[in-house]
């Protein structure tokens, strides 16, 4: 994990930005220092695991690492670590004035049937002592029975206002020199992700002396819109030939793969102009090029078709 993705973990609900309903819910349930079972749902890098750590601080203190177990389920997804490690940390007693442990279960969806259906029972058999706070990115992999037992929690993409104000801190305690539009680029690129953010602005400092978009996107290994803007408006103007070298030559400047490929020039869809159903065929055709290629088709040619698919939406 990145120095700096540590380093700007909130320590307290006034630093989680862009979650506030999530932070006054969980707040109300603190107040009588008592809370039900969580579930944390969301896409990566949009506070989770900060929030679980908050809440361990607030209800424990200076105690907070003797009573919090935190457990990466996608490394140790079976049903021996629930019957094990999950179970002799939740038989114990907690220490302090707070009369239950928290347990926190990261990336829980990737745990087997198996041991979601062993965790219900640890659930049922340690409420007293013990609270479980399961995170995760997709609630709907996760039984019923355990989300019927928890407060579900929802998270949201940050908001692109929160994301400039993670920015603007971290440039200038880390003394960073960004142009104008390596600000715009970060935020772009980061897409509502913290720790992408975080990660990315770390390889930017190593670099030194001011640094612009074009930096940005390179150490992303993402292709500058303009660039895809352009691509797309060769194919759509009939100019295949071009587009195709275009597209070629964007991909090997960047590193890009297909799939990277695909998500821009979905992203670029939107603002041709083009008649909205033509706009919704291309998006239609870019989600089955998608699928092809995880299905392990040749990137080029799908991405070809894809191109086609452009010139024949613009000959239209």
């Amino acid at each position: 994990m990145s120095i700096w993705t540590e380093k700007y973990r909130p320590k307290s609900f006034a630093d989680i930005k862009g979650q506030d309903v999530v932070v006054q819910r969980v707040q109300a349930f603190l107040k009588n220092r008592n809370m039900p079972h969580l579930m944390f749902t969301g896409p990566a890098g949009v506070g989770k695991t900060s929030m679980s750590l908050v809440i361990a601080r607030e209800l424990f203190g200076e105690q907070w690492r003797e009573n919090f177990l935190e457990l990466n389920a996608s490394d140790e997804r079976g049903i021996d670590v629930v019957r094990s490690t999950v179970k002799d940390f939740a038989r114990t007693k907690a220490m302090g004035d707070v009369p239950f442990k928290v347990i926190y279960l990261d990336e829980c969806d990737a745990l087997t049937r198996e041991a979601q259906q062993a965790l219900r029972r640890t659930m049922e058999l340690y409420t007293n002592s013990t609270r479980f706070i399961l995170s995760c990115n997709y609630s709907s992999k996760i039984i019923e029975p355990i989300q019927s037992r928890c407060a579900v929690f929802r998270f949201r993409p940050l908001p692109q206002e929160s994301m400039a104000v993670i920015v603007d801190r971290i440039t200038k305690e880390e003394g960073l020199q960004l142009a104008s539009d390596a600000r715009a680029a970060l935020i772009e690129i980061a897409d509502g992700d913290c720790r992408k953010l975080a990660n990315v602005m770390q390889s930017v400092s190593a670099m030194g002396g001011q640094v612009a978009a074009k930096d940005v996107f390179a150490l992303a290994s993402v292709a500058e819109p303009k660039e895809v803007d352009e691509l797309v408006r060769l194919a759509v103007s009939g100019k295949f030939v071009e587009a195709r070298d275009k597209l070629t030559a964007v991909m090997i400047t960047y590193g890009l793969s297909g799939l990277d490929v695909i998500k821009q020039l979905q992203k670029a869809v939107w603002k041709l102009e083009i008649a909205p159903r033509a706009k919704v065929h291309l998006v239609d055709r870019c989600g089955e090029i998608e699928f092809r290629m995880v299905e392990g088709a040749d990137e080029f040619v799908q991405l070809e078709a894809l191109l086609a698919a452009f010139w024949l939406a613009g000959s239209a």
